[in-house]
């Protein structure tokens, strides 16, 4: 049924049950898994006179480190997590990215036939709303969508 799964994660509680589901649904199909964490540009924020304000390249390069770093410790976690439910997993970071569009692409590019994500974990009147990046990856992807709360 699905022979390659892509499951996302950003290294959230609410994400690790995504991953725990996914990585479950293809050890019990012996499915191929990539793993895919994403981290967005530096935010530039414009002034209310349409003038941006620029970072500079320190504070960019700065930014740059700590989410590759940050990445590559989400997908530390993921690995060893699929290591230890006996699941050959693929990890892939892509950064300066939106992740909606970062994942509908990954999901596309490698031929996955599941994406699998969370959503946000809220109570009352948002929990009627899924995430705005799980909604994207709804409203866009070309594979059926796992949602796991």
């Amino acid at each position: 049924m699905y022979q390659h799964i892509l499951i996302s994660t950003d290294g959230s509680e609410t994400a690790g049950k995504g991953l725990d589901h996914g990585l479950t649904l293809a050890r019990a199909l012996g499915a191929k898994v990539t793993i895919i964490t994403v981290t967005e540009a530096f935010p530039l924020y414009a002034a209310s006179a349409g003038e941006a304000w620029v970072a500079p390249v320190e504070l960019d390069t700065e930014y740059e480190a700590r989410q590759k770093e940050r990445a590559e410790g989400i997908l530390k976690d993921a690995r060893e997590a699929a290591d230890r439910m006996g699941v050959s997993a693929e990890v892939l970071h892509v950064p300066g990215s939106l992740p909606a569009e970062a994942i509908v692409e990954a999901a596309r590019s490698r031929d996955c036939s599941l994406i699998c994500m969370s959503s946000h974990g809220r109570r009352g009147l948002g929990r009627l709303l899924l995430g705005s990046q799980t909604a994207e990856v709804l409203a866009h992807s070309p594979v059926p969508v796992l949602v796991v709360r």
